[in-house]
């Protein structure tokens, strides 16, 4: 690891790039807070949208199943 990485420090002084821990202290419950938020809108959308998509799917299907095809 490069000596401007972790501040010229040895083993004994465990710190990571940024200046505290993954998750540490106050910022890292509001991190914490954005990600779970983040995750709960994304499995909304996917639950809201996953309908829609498979009735496309469903209607490519058909509109391939039913249209008349020219066999040469």
């Amino acid at each position: 690891m490069p000596r401007w990485m972790n501040g010229g420090y040895g083993r004994e002084h465990r710190r990571s790039f940024w200046g505290f821990g993954r998750f540490g202290g106050f910022f890292g419950i509001v991190d914490l807070l954005f990600i779970v938020a983040i995750l709960y809108v994304l499995i909304k959308l996917f639950l809201v949208a996953a309908p829609y998509v498979i009735a496309l799917i469903v209607l490519l299907l058909l509109r391939e199943l039913l249209r008349p095809r020219m066999w040469f």
